[in-house]
């Protein structure tokens, strides 16, 4: 099975391959166009990975498509099956990198990794950057009709919070899940019972993943002996939570559920929020 990350330097021995499809998940396209990695084709987090509705309560700020419509974009970004994808953005991945790491492995596909360090990993490997903007190789759509990979929604993660038999991860940062400040949603707070595993914590001092060994320690301590299938993932909109499913991919454990509509769903909900008011 192929690694959900690749190192810079081995980015570069793959540049000429045949098949290779270099993805810029930067949430600035004005970044984008300023400069990218050589060949790097944009994706649009609102645009290309969500299909964004005007109720935030209804799937939360970042609702995923329906997956033939992502089959769609890849069709139209020359991604097939056969396809060996690469990903990156400017975020250490947590900006939409793993996102769109998940999407893809969610329908199935086999080639996919995520640029470990991202674009500044790159950059400083020497790989070529520019601000030549590529023009893809349309392709018939990709057919994929479901998503395969475990999601959770409201209703079960209602039910997770009230009883002890599930673990919910937040991975926001401590000071929104504790509700000191919330910079984006309405409320501040979080899911009463979940627990707080800040994205933030799954790399090191230079914006690199931290390795396998110690990530998997690090989360079968968090799980406590629960399978994946009891363990539900999220953050704020469903883009950070993918941060924390890479992680625990690259560890080797098989992935727990993502909450799409996550904190941003959950908080315009009418439903119990800790700390209590």
């Amino acid at each position: 099975m192929i690694n959900p990350l690749i190192k810079p330097e081995a980015l570069h021995q793959l540049a000429k391959t045949q098949n290779l499809v270099l993805i810029d998940a930067q949430f600035s396209y004005s970044n984008y166009e300023k400069e990218h990695l050589d060949g790097a084709i944009h994706v649009n987090l609102n645009k290309d990975l969500s299909n964004v509705g005007e109720n935030p309560a209804q799937g939360g700020r970042h609702p995923l498509p329906s997956a033939s419509a992502f089959g769609d974009t890849l069709g139209k970004l020359g991604i097939s099956p056969e396809s060996h994808v690469i990903v990156y953005d400017d975020k250490s991945a947590a900006m939409s990198a793993a996102r769109f790491w998940w999407m893809l492995k969610a329908i199935g596909h086999k080639k996919v990794q995520v640029l470990n360090g991202g674009f500044q990993a790159a950059k400083i490997h020497g790989f070529p950057v520019n601000d030549k903007i590529p023009n893809p190789q349309p392709l018939s759509a990709y057919l994929t009709q479901t998503w395969q990979l475990p999601m959770a929604e409201l209703e079960e993660v209602s039910t997770a919070s009230e009883k002890a038999g599930q673990i919910i991860i937040d991975v926001r940062e401590a000071e929104r899940f504790l509700g000191i400040k919330e910079p984006i949603d309405l409320i501040a707070g979080h899911i009463p019972g979940a627990i707080n595993l800040p994205f933030s914590e799954n790399l090191d001092e230079n914006g690199f993943f931290l390795p396998k060994e110690t990530l998997k320690e690090k989360y079968l301590k968090a799980f406590n002996g629960k399978t994946s299938n009891d363990i539900i993932v999220h953050c704020g909109s469903g883009v950070t939570a993918c941060h924390t499913l890479l992680a625990i991919a690259h560890a080797g454990l098989n992935s727990p559920k993502l909450y799409v509509g996550s904190w941003s769903e959950w908080s315009r909900n009418d439903l119990p929020i800790a700390p209590e008011r």
